[in-house]
C-alpha cells in the first residue's frame, strides 16, 4: 500500500486542483468553436481529481465530491448526451443537427453540441475516478 500525504505533493495538490478545474471549464467551453472540447476538458478535470486522491486519500476525495457518487457522473453525463439530440425533433430537423440560442444579457451562445460535451465531460470524469478510486480502494485492502 501507498501512503499518501507527502508535504510537497498535499501542497500541490492543494494549488493545483482549483487552477486545472477551472481550465477544464475553459477547455470544455472552447471546445465546440476551436480545439479542446468534453473529452480532454473531462481528462483534465479527472487529472486534478486524481492528484488530490494520491494526496489525501480516497476518503478525502469522496468529501470534496460531496454527495456525488463518480458513477452518477456515468448517468449524468450519458443522459446529458442523450438530451441533446431532442431540440432538433422540436424543431423538425435531421436527428443530431445542431441548435443554437444567444442568452440574452450575457451574449453566450448555448448549443446542443455544447450540451453533448458536457455529457462526454461529466461521462469521462465519472468513469475515469471510478477506475481510479476502485484501484485505490483495492491496494488499501491488500496486506
Amino acid at each position: 500500500m501507498v501512503k499518501s500525504g507527502t508535504i510537497i505533493l498535499n501542497t500541490a495538490a492543494r494549488l493545483l486542483m482549483p487552477l486545472q478545474l477551472l481550465f477544464s471549464i475553459f477547455l470544455l467551453l472552447r471546445g465546440h468553436d476551436e480545439p479542446g472540447g468534453g473529452f480532454i476538458a473531462g481528462l483534465v478535470a479527472a487529472g486534478a481529481f486524481t492528484l488530490y486522491l494520491f494526496a489525501f486519500g480516497v476518503s478525502a476525495t469522496k468529501e470534496v465530491l460531496r454527495m456525488l457518487d463518480p458513477r452518477d457522473l456515468i448517468g449524468m453525463g450519458l443522459l446529458l448526451g442523450m438530451i441533446s439530440v431532442v431540440p432538433a425533433w422540436f424543431m423538425g430537423e435531421a436527428f443530431l443537427t445542431a441548435q443554437w440560442w444567444t442568452i440574452p444579457g450575457i451574449d453566450f451562445k448555448a448549443s446542443t453540441p455544447l450540451i453533448f460535451d458536457i455529457g462526454v465531460y461529466l461521462a469521462v470524469l465519472g468513469s475515469v475516478l471510478t477506475m481510479v478510486m476502485t484501484l485505490m480502494e483495492v491496494d488499501k485492502d491488500e496486506p
